[in-house]
């Protein structure tokens, strides 16, 4: 709900979920949603950080190690004034391989080497390749039902590999939509999750798309 604002939650409820993405070791609040808005706003041209136009590897991991690519290209974090308004946000943003270590210091008191292992080393890795699919196959694979204008596809193995998030033409289609599996076979466990949170009354002004906008960007068959 950072980047595209498709929900909200209690601000505390944000905050965990955000620290717990701080956890993954892929950037800060602040980096990470910048680098997405950015990536929507110059979907597969030359200004995109991650576009498979610059290869598949690129797009995959290549652009992590690009600072120019991810940044100097735009200016600077200019399109994340709200989240560096918020006092969290910027420590997070200055403090975000910390909390890993931190974490990887209880683990190790706790369990040892195999908690070590397992509970950062795996996990790291699992979450992040899973991550940066989207960036790569996400672009690269599957089908396109919508009208984009740029790569993106949706990969049915990949909804299931990034919870939802395989399911990338409908998220470029809709991108201010808290659910990405559309239909009803589009496996999508984000969403499952945001409509529990409803349920309880902690998850609000949860967008999807209305039938209009969906039959407007419908790709045209004839």
């Amino acid at each position: 709900n950072l980047a595209h604002r498709s929900f909200r939650v209690p601000k505390l409820l944000e905050y965990l979920f955000a620290y717990c993405g701080v956890l993954a070791l892929e950037g800060s609040p602040i980096e990470w949603v910048s680098t997405h808005r950015y990536h929507h706003q110059f979907t597969d041209t030359e200004k995109d950080a991650h576009s498979p136009l610059k290869g598949f590897w690129y797009s995959h991991m290549g652009w992590i190690l690009d600072s120019s690519s991810r940044f100097g290209r735009y200016g600077g974090l200019k399109n994340v004034e709200d989240m560096k308004k918020q006092p969290f946000y910027v420590f997070l943003h200055h403090t975000f391989m910390l909390h890993s270590f931190i974490l990887a210091g209880i683990l190790y008191a706790v369990g040892g080497l195999p908690f070590l292992v397992w509970g950062m080393g795996v996990r790291m890795v699992v979450v992040f390749h899973s991550t940066l699919l989207v960036n790569s196959a996400g672009h690269t694979w599957g089908y396109q039902a919508w009208n984009t204008g740029d790569l993106s596809k949706n990969l049915w193995w990949l909804g299931l590999v990034a919870l939802g998030e395989g399911w990338h033409n409908n998220h470029h289609a809709f991108e201010y939509s808290a659910r990405q599996g559309l239909e009803w076979w589009q496996i999508d466990l984000t969403w499952y999750i945001i409509k529990f949170l409803e349920a309880l009354g902690l998850a609000t002004d949860v967008k999807v798309p209305s039938e209009a906008h969906r039959k407007r960007m419908a790709l045209k068959t004839e």
